[in-house]
């Protein structure tokens, strides 16, 4: 299901497009296969504090910074938005890294919780968001289930917020259905480029 935006596609110093929805909708799976089909699309790399894990490099999977220089960057104002898990780690958006992409004349694209995602369209109301979900409770429950990352109870935690977050899928622009992967992916092409030819007739 889609519908339309009443703010078009930003200005091009501005262009940001936002995937959210609930875990285990497939928006990392979905947004690789996006940025592969439509090269100018980039997506911004997240900080975390948390520890970089082997194999992991700065810039490449997080920007991993102290909690002092989070904390350090968040009271400067250098977040788009962040937010803290209950294991301490905190992640956030740089807006240096929405700069970098913008500045190199892409589109930012960024794989953000409904909280964030809800709170940069707030702040960024020219922002594109689309809420991607699974095409039912029950798959959504069963790709959760097949990633054997988690323990049980974990797994329940993701599943009663999941539960929740699918009911947010009204307060959004757009909702894409995952069901499909190729056919997800060029639903949100689409998206992506009625919204610039949109905005590029409104500014003619």
């Amino acid at each position: 299901m889609s519908g339309p935006t009443s703010q078009g596609f930003p200005a091009e110093a501005d262009k940001l497009v936002v995937i959210t929805g609930p875990s285990g909708a497939g928006k990392g799976t979905l947004i690789k296969a996006l940025v592969e089909a439509m090269p100018e699309l980039e997506v911004a790399v997240s900080a975390t504090t948390r520890a970089r894990r082997p194999g992991e490099r700065d810039g490449g999977e997080y920007w991993f910074l102290s909690k002092q220089e989070f904390a350090d960057r968040t009271a400067a104002g250098g977040f788009l938005e962040w937010v803290e898990y209950v294991s301490g780690h905190r992640y956030g958006t740089l807006r240096s890294e929405l700069e970098r992409i913008r500045s190199a004349g892409r589109t930012c694209v960024l794989e953000l919780e409904i909280q964030g995602a809800l709170a940069v369209r707030d702040e960024l109301p020219g922002c594109l968001a689309i809420f991607v979900d699974a095409p039912s409770f029950e798959e959504l429950e069963r790709r959760l289930r097949a990633r054997a990352t988690e323990s049980t109870g974990e797994i329940e935690e993701r599943l009663a917020l999941a539960r929740r977050q699918r009911q947010q899928a009204g307060e959004f622009e757009y909702a894409v259905t995952n069901d499909d992967l190729e056919r997800a992916v060029s639903e949100v092409a689409g998206i992506i480029g009625r919204a610039r030819t949109t905005a590029g007739s409104m500014s003619a």
